[in-house]
C-alpha cells in the first residue's frame, strides 16, 4: 500500500495468476476504458495484471498521479 500525506493512493497484492492493483473505486471508474484497452480484467475496486502479460507502466503512472493530484487537499485516508 502506498500513501501520500496520510491518504491512500494505491495498493498492490499478488495472486497465483496476476497482480491486483487497487486504486479506489472512483479511479477504476475514471480509467475504465484505459484499463480495458490494456487488456486487464477489473471489478469496481481493482484490476488485474496477469503475470504473463506486459505491465502498462504508463497507465500505472497516470493512475498514481491522478490520485495524488485528486486527493491533494484530502485529509481522510479513504475517499468517502
Amino acid at each position: 500500500m502506498f500513501t501520500d500525506h496520510g491518504t491512500f493512493i494505491i495498493g498492490f497484492s499478488t495472486a497465483k495468476h496476476h497482480l491486483s492493483v487497487s486504486p479506489e473505486e472512483v479511479v477504476i471508474a475514471h480509467f475504465a476504458d484505459e484499463i480495458a484497452q490494456a487488456g486487464y480484467s477489473a471489478t469496481k475496486g481493482l484490476f488485474r495484471i496477469p503475470w504473463n502479460e506486459p505491465v502498462n507502466y504508463e497507465l500505472l503512472e497516470k493512475i498514481i498521479e491522478f490520485n495524488i493530484q485528486d486527493k491533494a487537499e484530502y485529509t481522510n485516508f479513504w475517499r468517502k
